[in-house]
């Protein structure tokens, strides 16, 4: 009997999903191997490009209208804190001071093939340790997507 149930609930759920469908994001990473700070070492900075580009198109779908595109580029990207090296392995160090997280981005947001709306700006935050979290404490990169957030929020996202 319960797996009916649970059926509805996933239909239901897949529905509603689909109703709320929102805009689409395009990231792409211009000449990665320039960035000032992408992670600690060469197997990390592959894994945060990638888990930004998701972040982005994840804040497309929840924050654009529905059949908006948002093309981005990021020009440099510099994380927060900094690496410092240990016997173990490279160990990210934050402090709240001058190390805070920035991006270089270049946008450009159109509709039905017309654009509404494009720059290229540098996103910071420099006061990115005084914030309450919204993302877990153990995400590594929970200060960029915070940032993120609130740029995205700021810039994309439609009235309520």
């Amino acid at each position: 009997m319960r797996f009916p149930a649970l059926t509805v609930a996933l239909s239901l759920w897949a529905a509603a999903a689909a109703a709320h469908a929102g805009g689409v994001v395009s990231v792409t990473f211009v000449e990665p191997d320039k960035f000032y700070d992408s992670g600690n070492n060469p197997f990390d900075k592959p894994t945060n490009l990638k888990t930004i580009a998701a972040f982005l198109q994840d804040l497309g779908q929840r924050y654009l209208p529905d059949g908006q595109v948002l093309d981005i580029e990021v020009l440099n990207v510099d994380l927060a804190g900094y690496a410092r090296p240990t016997r173990s392995g490279d160990l990210r160090i934050v402090r709240g001071g001058a190390d805070w997280p920035s991006f270089q981005l270049r946008y450009k947001l159109s509709s039905g093939g017309q654009a509404l709306k494009q720059g290229e700006e540098r996103v910071a935050d420099l006061s990115y340790t005084n914030k309450i979290g919204s993302y877990s404490a153990r995400d590594p990169l929970k200060y960029e997507k915070q940032m993120l957030d609130g740029w995205f929020r700021e810039r994309f996202a439609a009235p309520q």
